[in-house]
């Protein structure tokens, strides 16, 4: 299962990015040739995210094309799985672009209000009710 590296790979840069502040959500963008199973990195981002700022955040995955440019007729297409012929040619001789990209593409914080000892909470109401 290379998710789990991947889950490691995406929680450093989770870390890195969230500065010791509670994280409820990354999205991630990777590549098709990744071939990544969204549950496995569920399940994966989970294990690895036990204990840290990410404890309990879901992870969001977008799946990028691979792009194809064919050296027969010089069409040029994108593909979600690997293509072994041009669509519009038939022909073999295709270069591939893109499809192995990693991207940490944003993380979303848990609402200030949630976090224990939050100042701001304390201020929005200076009677001190709920």
């Amino acid at each position: 299962m290379h998710e789990f590296g991947i889950a490691e790979a995406v929680l450093a840069a989770v870390e890195r990015r969230a500065d010791g502040r509670p994280v409820r959500r990354a999205r991630v963008r990777a590549g098709v040739l990744l071939r990544i199973s969204p549950d496995a990195l569920d399940q994966a981002f989970a294990l690895a995210a036990d204990g840290t700022v990410a404890d309990g955040a879901r992870v969001e995955l977008i799946v990028d094309p691979v792009r194809l440019t064919c050296g027969r007729c010089d069409r040029t297409t994108t593909s979600d799985g690997l293509v072994a012929v041009c669509p519009a040619c038939g022909g073999t001789d295709l270069a591939i672009e893109g499809g192995d990209e990693l991207v940490l593409e944003s993380i979303e914080l848990v609402e200030a209000a949630n976090v224990p000892g939050n100042s701001r909470r304390d201020r929005a109401d200076p009677s001190g009710s709920a």
